[in-house]
């Protein structure tokens, strides 16, 4: 008999719970307690010879996601082996044609909803429409109880955090607090609750049982 620790344990009674709300809400989903079960699951998923992009996410560059579909029998579209932004940006447009996506959520309401804050609008843009299906990979420390936590959450921690990753000048980066700010450096341009797929099973959700990206 496997007796899981308190933390691991209360992470799986969680995601029974969200696997739930998301089958409510027309999206699939899968719980894994460790990183290398998850990301077997996700290449079982992904077809060969498919076309996959991603949005930008620091829980794919943890797990080491990227590493392994260059590895196989994949159409990659990967803006960062271009360089110019208009090459960035055919990327962007073709990515909204493909047939996986693959990203995290900056947060997961317990009743099965996805909050995302993006600059660029990407990212958001291909999890409302687009690709053929939208893989969401996320870490439980994502999890929050409901759209005013989510905010809160995505707001003040998930923002700051990447606006200091990627070297933007906002107020948050140097306090470590949303300003609700209109500067030039802003991450904030768009904010979005996913609260259904109208596509049954086009958004899938796989939760790891880590405390994963930001």
């Amino acid at each position: 008999m496997i007796i899981l620790l308190p933390r691991k344990k209360y992470y799986e009674n969680t995601a029974n719970t969200l696997i739930k709300q998301f089958n409510k809400r027309n999206i699939e989903a899968h719980y894994f307690e460790d990183i290398n079960s998850a990301k077997e699951k996700i290449l079982d998923i992904i077809e060969d010879g498919s076309t996959v992009s991603w949005g930008g996410s620091m829980t794919l560059e943890e797990i080491n996601l990227i590493d392994d579909l260059k590895q196989g029998d994949y159409n990659l579209l990967d803006r960062s082996t271009v360089k110019s932004r208009k090459e960035v940006k055919e990327i962007y447009d073709k990515a909204m044609s493909c047939d996986y996506f693959l990203m995290s959520s900056n947060a997961i309401t317990l009743d099965g909803k996805l909050v995302n804050i993006d600059g660029t609008g990407n990212r958001i843009a291909a999890l409302i429409y687009g690709p053929k299906n939208v893989i969401i990979v996320a870490g439980m420390n994502k999890v929050v109880l409901d759209e005013d936590t989510a905010f809160k959450r995505v707001r003040n921690e998930a923002a700051p955090i990447n606006a200091v990753r990627l070297n933007r000048n906002t107020p948050c980066s140097h306090t470590g607090k949303c300003a609700d700010c209109l500067s030039d450096d802003c991450i904030c341009c768009q904010m979005l609750v996913t609260r259904k797929s109208l596509i049954p099973n086009r958004i899938k959700v796989i939760l790891i049982g880590e405390e994963l990206g930001y």
